[in-house]
């Protein structure tokens, strides 16, 4: 008899984004004449720089001929012209060295956070923000690392680390030891960013404690302020504890494209049962090269590109639009009574639901009324409950419509 994994079947509801997506198509057919704006899932609407276009090109052309053909990437983790330009633009720019075989180029930070913790075992502790990123919590779930669903939506065997507006939507250290921690900054979905000082907090608690950070840093590209770290490698220290996502989704557009790449220090360290220090890299590289046949040169052609001279200008031009909406948005709502987080150094609007009204009957009062999609706060965790996000990532024309409509809410 064939058995199933039954840790997915703790899963308590279907995935959030697809839960939104059911709803506005619910909407949009009870109500064809309604012109729906989603500012809820993070995808991008500008599109790609032309100096990422014209090397796609290039790259399609040479794959069309035979000397200069591209099959499987022999290095399973990326071409290192990719790699180089990654070392030399994100880390070495800030004064951080990285090497370029700590680099592992994938198809996306979401698969890399939900896959890393397969390297891990099942018996670590587990620790999250709350509001987190639901699939940081739903792919421990599946491998077997909690218990059941407890209250609050949330599950047995997490520590979740409240997220509010006392500490300003940082998490405090937990008060228990803890293995395995995830942070997100800046953050999805409150928008916040954590300081030198807040960061040095969490690299002495791993250290300490022995424990690792898994650390998403998709949006750095949205930072502002220039005393906030873009990296956690900036911290001393970090590169005996912490491991660092990116990707070229929402700084280059790539949603459509897939792109992104981890980063894993050679001195970072993991331990077996018996106490014995072990690399984490080249377990992550063996578990990346046997599930993942890499990432296409053409894709790797333009997100290198990313990195030319016209490249981060033309994107920076894009970046500009987004955080041109979000300062919109966030001056907008709050002119017109909200309490609203974010959207200085991330594409996120935090904003507290009025009345309180619960942030999935405020999804549906805003999709009846102003015919606009938003995410409900309570989607990404019970500290999310009485907020609502709200994405920079429309056209400007959108989001000048939809903070028209909200006015009339």
């Amino acid at each position: 008899m064939i058995k199933i994994n039954e840790n997915f079947l703790k899963l308590q509801a279907g995935y959030l984004f697809p839960e939104i997506g059911r709803r506005k198509r619910a909407f949009q057919e009870a109500n064809p004449d309604a012109q729906i704006i989603s500012m809820g899932i993070g995808d991008v609407t500008q599109p790609l720089a032309p100096a990422v276009i014209e090397a796609m090109k290039k790259a399609v052309d040479e794959m069309g001929r035979t000397e200069t053909f591209r099959g499987y990437d022999d290095s399973g983790v990326g071409y290192e012209f990719l790699r180089q330009a990654i070392k030399e633009n994100d880390f070495k720019s800030r004064g951080v060295d990285i090497n370029v075989d700590e680099i592992f180029v994938s198809d996306g930070a979401k698969c890399d956070t939900g896959n890393m913790q397969e390297v891990f075992g099942l018996d670590n502790i587990v620790a999250v923000s709350d509001p987190v990123y639901p699939v940081y919590v739903d792919t421990n779930i599946m491998a077997g690392r909690t218990g059941g669903p407890a209250e609050q939506g949330r599950y047995e065997g997490i520590v979740y680390m409240p997220c509010t507006e006392e500490n300003n939507f940082v998490p405090d250290l937990p008060e228990e030891k803890v293995d395995l921690i995830y942070l997100c900054f800046p953050n999805n979905p409150t928008g916040a960013v954590a300081t030198k000082e807040q960061l040095n907090k969490w690299v002495d608690y791993a250290r300490e404690n022995k424990a690792i950070i898994l650390f998403d840093a998709a949006y750095e590209a949205f930072i502002s302020e220039a005393d906030i770290p873009h990296s956690i490698y900036e911290i001393d220290g970090a590169k005996e504890v912490a491991i660092e996502f990116r990707s070229f989704s929402k700084s280059a557009g790539f949603t459509g494209v897939r792109c992104a790449f981890t980063v894993i220090p050679k001195q970072l360290k993991a331990y077996t049962n018996d106490g014995r220090a072990v690399e984490v890299a080249p377990i992550w590289k063996r578990r990346h090269c046997t599930k993942f046949n890499g990432v296409s040169y053409v894709t790797q052609a333009g997100a290198a590109a990313v990195y030319s001279p016209q490249g981060k200008e033309q994107n920076q031009q894009i970046i500009d639009i987004y955080m041109a909406n979000a300062k919109l948005i966030r001056e907008t709502l709050s002119r017109i009574g909200y309490t609203v987080y974010g959207g200085v150094n991330a594409p996120y609007i935090w904003l507290k639901t009025p009345n309180g009204v619960s942030s999935w009957e405020f999804f549906d009062i805003l999709l009846s009324k102003a015919h606009v999609v938003g995410t409900p706060g309570a989607g990404f965790g019970s500290a999310g409950e009485g907020y609502f996000r709200l994405t920079a990532f429309a056209t400007p024309d959108n989001v000048k419509e939809a903070l028209e409509r909200f006015q009339k809410v």
